[in-house]
């Protein structure tokens, strides 16, 4: 006799995945009708690209905002744009400085990379990789970084400049090794709070530019992008200040921010007033002791000038003419706040043992071990510009002082 009873019936229940919108580094705003999901990165994070793409195939948005300028996204897209750089045009423009400045974060950063495994940059090349692939506009929402270095830069006290560099420097050599869990703990809100606070106590004009202001920057271009909805891919340390500007009624005028303010009258006063002193000490010596003691001081401030200068080119390892353009040119540029003698023995240099393109492609690298700056001849340019000024430095204040001393 068959059993009359029916068999059990068996029901699946389909599991759906958790949004990413619950990952704490998303945050989803409404301003004026327009949906913002704003996504924390770590720029050398391959948990940030992951998380990137995700939202991005998720919420299938109007548009993608990149915390990047339309420099930064050359440099990230375009693996050859080092080979075209005109180093002596860069010279010339005098930004050599602000190209030192790049290469060395550049470096940086990609150390970082190199040991997890993740090229700087890359949750923002996925971000572009897959809004073209769903035929999603991106956005480029951040200032011109040229912009933001030279502000950034004008804006430091002098005193604070030195200390800058410095820490830049040891970044770039610091060997110490970083983890993909540090970088999650970075990206914490009150890590970066804390970050943030030392960081505005140290040197408070630094994170006005730097973090404040492109806080509101890329907060105003979001806004002004196109599209109802738009995923918004940044640095976990602007979140909480873009936060709190987008949820302002002001909208944020950037004309302001993008203008680089001009160098202090009284910087100017000081950089003319030097060479005044010193021409006006050597004149007045000559009318009052005699037209020998002049020139003794005259070949003083020659010597002064040009050895420690020289001395500085040939620890560069410069070219023949290089060296001797730092002699020469020390004394002169000494007298003007027009130009340094970096700039002459660079311009020289590069001239005379042009960089190789492979340097241009290995530069990342070769800047973060000592010894490959006296082998490329890439870095040896700024060598020659940094050592032949350093000489110049410390000559004009022997002279200088020897000088004025006589007076009395």
């Amino acid at each position: 006799m068959e059993s009359s009873e029916s068999p059990e019936l068996k029901t699946t229940s389909k599991v759906t995945p958790p949004s990413v919108r619950s990952s704490p580094d998303v945050h989803v705003l409404t301003v004026r009708n327009k949906t913002i999901v704003l996504v924390g990165t770590v720029h050398v994070s391959q948990e940030s690209a992951d998380l990137v793409r995700d939202v991005i195939e998720e919420e299938q948005p109007d548009g993608v905002c990149v915390e990047l300028d339309i420099r930064r996204f050359e440099a990230l897209s375009q693996k050859h744009k080092w080979e075209s750089l005109d180093l002596k045009e860069i010279i010339r423009k005098k930004q050599l400085s602000t190209l030192l400045a790049n290469l060395l974060l550049a470096s940086y950063q990609k150390r970082l990379g190199d040991q997890l495994g993740v090229m700087p940059g890359t949750e923002m090349l996925e971000a572009i990789t897959i809004s073209k692939k769903h035929d999603i506009p991106i956005f480029l929402c951040d200032r011109d970084v040229r912009v933001t270095m030279r502000r950034a830069w004008r804006s430091t006290p002098f005193f604070k400049k030195s200390m800058l560099v410095s820490s830049l420097m040891l970044s770039v050599f610091d060997t110490e090794p970083v983890t993909e869990e540090s970088l999650s703990n970075l990206k914490k809100q009150d890590v970066l709070s804390e970050m943030m606070k030392e960081l505005g106590a140290e040197v408070p004009t630094l994170k006005q530019v730097l973090i404040d202001e492109r806080d509101q920057y890329l907060a105003e271009k979001i806004l002004q992008s196109d599209g109802e909805k738009v995923v918004a891919v940044v640095g976990a340390g602007h979140v909480e200040g873009m936060k709190a500007v987008l949820q302002q009624t002001q909208r944020t005028d950037l004309t302001p921010l993008d203008i680089i303010p001009p160098v202090s009258p009284v910087w100017k006063w000081v950089g003319w007033s030097i060479p005044l002193l010193i021409v006006g000490s050597i004149a007045w010596i000559g009318y009052d002791k005699g037209l020998a003691a002049a020139g003794e001081n005259a070949m003083f401030w020659i010597l002064a000038n040009g050895i420690p200068s020289g001395i500085g080119a040939i620890l560069a390892l410069g070219h023949p003419l290089t060296i001797l353009a730092a002699f020469v040119g020390a004394p002169i540029t000494s007298l003007t706040p027009v130009i340094g003698v970096g700039y002459v023995t660079a311009f020289i240099q590069a001239y005379m043992q042009p960089p190789m393109v492979r340097e241009f492609q290995s530069v990342a690298e070769d800047i973060a071990i000592p010894r490959q700056w006296w082998k490329s001849r890439l870095l040896r340019v700024f060598l020659a510009f940094l050592l032949p000024t350093i000489g110049s430095v410390i000559g004009t204040w022997v002279g200088g002082t020897r000088i004025v001393s006589n007076l009395f």
